[in-house]
């Protein structure tokens, strides 16, 4: 239809920035930055303009030249676009430390995703109250999600019981899916699933950490006579 224009599908990659530069906008427009430039907005984020450019692109935001983005829009657009212009309910399954921890912090309601139910298959979490919500038995789990309209769920049960949770979730009618369980779950073609594995983060830094060491003992080395890197020797 005239006047009308398909939208391009966002990578991937630039799908998992757009969180973090509406952090930084956000963090911005609280300060009182009225404009901000692609290269302000690539060096607070860690990449080059040119990327920032590609991925607001997206968006149908070019900027002005000389001028730069207007962030309270910018802020918008992004919000717009992760569907964060509505709240989502989300369920949580496994009531033990982490599922406490999550369902008790603020940020979760702060950033748009209310705890709307927790379950477990516990008897003695069932009934509990968590973050000022209920406990329920995981049999429970499809009434839940249907009485707040639910489509994410959060896992936090210990690995083995993962897949099991992830199984239950999809047939309660869950579309997306948060696993925290040490483990890898399958789920049905037009379910999301997304996993955060603190061990592998934790590995990550580890690897930054011992490059640096590396660097620090390779400086030192070079310091101390005699040690430093000489021509081979026929």
């Amino acid at each position: 239809m005239a006047g009308q224009r398909t939208r391009r599908r966002i990578p991937e990659a630039t799908v998992s920035r757009l969180p973090v530069y509406l952090q930084l906008l956000s963090d911005q427009f609280d300060l009182g930055v009225t404009n901000i430039s692609s290269e302000e907005l690539a060096e607070l984020a860690g990449v080059n303009a040119a990327k920032v450019r590609k991925d607001l692109s997206y968006l149908g935001s070019y900027g002005t030249r000389g001028v730069g983005y207007e962030v309270e829009f910018l802020v918008y657009q992004i919000k717009r676009e992760l569907g964060l212009t509505h709240e989502w309910d989300v369920v949580i399954v496994g009531a033990g430390n982490l599922g406490q921890a999550l369902a008790g912090h603020g940020g979760f309601t702060e950033r748009g995703f209310p705890v709307g139910g927790i379950v477990d298959i516990d008897d003695r979490k069932v009934g509990t109250l968590i973050g000022g919500v209920r406990v329920r038995h995981v049999g429970e789990l499809a009434q839940v999600v249907q009485a707040r309209n639910i489509s994410i769920g959060v896992i936090t049960t210990p690995g083995s019981a993962a897949q099991d949770a992830a199984d239950a979730l999809v047939a309660a009618g869950v579309t997306s899916i948060l696993n925290f369980a040490p483990s890898v779950i399958t789920a049905p073609h037009g379910v999301s699933v997304r996993k955060v594995d603190l061990a592998v983060e934790l590995q990550i830094l580890s690897y930054h950490e011992q490059r640096r060491a590396n660097a620090r003992q390779a400086t030192s080395l070079q310091s101390v006579p005699g040690t430093g890197r000489r021509g081979a020797s026929a």
